[in-house]
């Protein structure tokens, strides 16, 4: 791929995986249908071709044995990367991530690390069947010892993605399948990796502060864009690592503007919206001029296609909470 070509997210992940692959002959792929077809969203398609069977393995329809596997080859000096076909399918691997992979350094009183990550696309709005549509994130962003990154453009899915096949610990990278094709850039593939565990300012503002990350970044930047017109200038921030959260970034904003909407697609009761909006009720209290609000999914079951509009959100659900966030006195 060359670094000219304006490329989507799906493509940035292909490009960071060839890339660490290239530099790196500890890193593995391995997952359902990932080395001869490529991925069912042809997120690793050539690689197979490029690297070879011992690198690139097609794995049973096995999730807990695709993360015990995952676990093994890392503790033994690997780099593995495993795909989950979807996040609605991650829950027979739970086990073996929140058990053996984010405990292994505790347990091994640092003697052992598990550098492996584990891809998931999630979320809503490509009207996927059942199971292939949740957004679940909180799930691991609770447990201590995982890192939870997911990126919300293609420039940030190739530098985050590296980040995490170099880190030392294990990361879940949840990869939001809405925006895989809906958004080119230009990336440059050099290799360089973007810092984990960093929130990233995509907009500059005075007003108030849109908070949010993954597929939702496109709305709240649309409703950004809208509230200008109207003279109401919002700082975007895109939280990007879930677990841990850069708290600093999050506080300086909401100390400058003193006002905050929380948007997400998971639902609202304990999402990782609620703990963000905790941290800054917390250390912000001071700061804040209004009550922080939340643009949120609902606490149902991702409906099937013909309901799943309803329940997306949506920009012009973003641009009302943030009037009524500015008109509180």
């Amino acid at each position: 791929m060359k670094s000219e070509e304006a490329i989507c997210m799906v493509e940035a992940i292909n490009l960071a995986l060839h890339r660490a692959m290239q530099d790196d002959a500890d890193v593995i792929l391995l997952g359902e249908d990932v080395a001869t077809n490529g991925g069912v969203f042809r997120a690793t398609v050539g690689l197979k071709e490029a690297f070879g069977i011992k690198r690139v393995m097609d794995t049973p329809l096995a999730e807990n044995m695709i993360a015990g596997l995952t676990v093994g080859m890392a503790v033994q000096g690997l780099k593995p990367v495993a795909e989950i076909q979807f996040m609605g399918f991650i829950f027979p691997a739970m086990e073996q991530i929140v058990c053996h992979a984010a405990r292994m350094r505790n347990r091994t009183r640092g003697r052992l690390s598990c550098p492996l990550v584990i891809r998931a696309p999630y979320g809503g709005g490509i009207h996927a069947p059942e199971h292939h549509s949740e957004s679940t994130e909180a799930l691991f962003a609770h447990i201590p010892g995982l890192r939870v990154v997911t990126p919300s453009s293609p420039q940030r899915a190739y530098g985050l993605l590296l980040a995490a096949i170099q880190n030392p610990d294990p990361v879940i990278f949840l990869e939001p399948k809405r925006i895989y094709r809906s958004q080119n850039q230009h990336v440059e593939d050099n290799g360089k990796a973007l810092p984990l565990d960093t929130c990233f300012t995509l907009r500059e503002g005075s007003d108030i502060s849109l908070i949010s990350w993954g597929s939702m970044i496109k709305e709240t930047l649309e409703a950004a864009s809208q509230l200008a017109d109207e003279d109401i200038q919002c700082e975007v921030i895109d939280v990007a690592t879930l677990n841990p959260i850069d708290r600093e970034t999050l506080l300086a904003s909401v100390g400058k503007t003193g006002r905050c909407v929380i948007i997400h697609e998971a639902p609202i009761t304990c999402s990782v919206g609620s703990e963000i909006a905790s941290i800054l009720a917390t250390e912000a209290l001071l700061d804040l001029r209004a009550p922080i609000a939340r643009v949120g999914g609902y606490d149902t079951v991702m409906p099937y296609f013909r309901l799943e509009d309803q329940y997306m959100p949506h920009t012009d659900q973003i641009v009302d909470a943030v009037k009524r966030t500015l008109e509180f006195n």
